[in-house]
Order: structure tokens, then sequence, then C-alpha cells
């Protein structure tokens, strides 16, 4: 199958990522948190286009973890669960090479079910 344009033209590595300097630059905050295998929690909000899901797959690759992908609009509580329920595995996993990414598409969309469901991982730091 043929991919469309613009994923075959996604950046793949920071150097190619263009623009937010300050975050992914050298001393940026990011690329600090990529160099040290450590990524926190953290929020990537702007417009649709941006580069926020190239960004966060980035840092996934970078750091060698495994990434998973979720949209507030299509996906209900039981998936938020069985995704948290992957994570703690994949955490867990002593051939990991460190926590799992979980990039939320769409989180201001999210009921307070779906956010309710999430609480408790945030809070462990799953």
């Amino acid at each position: 199958m043929n991919q469309p344009l613009a994923e075959r033209l996604r950046p793949r590595s920071l150097d190619d990522y263009i623009g937010q300097l300050h975050l992914v630059g050298e001393g940026g905050v990011v690329r600090r948190m990529i160099e040290s295998g450590k990524v926190s929690s953290f929020i990537l909000w702007g417009p649709p286009g941006v580069g926020k899901t190239t960004l966060a797959r980035i840092i996934a690759n970078s750091v060698n973890v495994p990434f998973y992908t979720l949209s507030a609009v299509s996906s209900g509580v039981k998936e938020v669960r069985e995704v948290i329920e992957r994570c703690k595995s994949d955490a867990m996993n002593m051939f990991a090479g460190g926590r799992p990414i979980l990039f939320i598409d769409e989180i201001h969309r999210f009921s307070k079910a779906q956010q309710d469901s999430l609480l408790g991982a945030v809070e462990s730091g799953v």
C-alpha cells in the first residue's frame, strides 16, 4: 500500500524537525530529556498540522520505547484501560529500554469518565 506523501515526508529525527528550537534545539528541554533517556509527562498544544504527533513519535523512537496512541474522539474508557495495562506490562518488562509513551490526540475532548480512567496511571507515573 502506498503511504500518503505527508507520511513519507514526516521527519524521523530531531535534526529533521523544523521549528520549536527552544524545545528541540541544542539545550532545549525536549532534547535534554531525549539525551538523558528520561522523558517526563508533558502536553503538546497547538493547531492541527504543526507537528505534535510527529514530535511524540520522534521522542519515542529516539529513546527506543513503545509508542501508543489514542484519539479521545474515537477511544472509550475500555480502550484507555487496555492501553494503560499494555504500558504497565511494557514498563515491567526487564528487556524494555524505558517507560512506554502514550500519545492522546484531541485530549481536550475526553469525557469525565475517560479522564478518570487516566488519573491513577498519571498519578502513579505509569
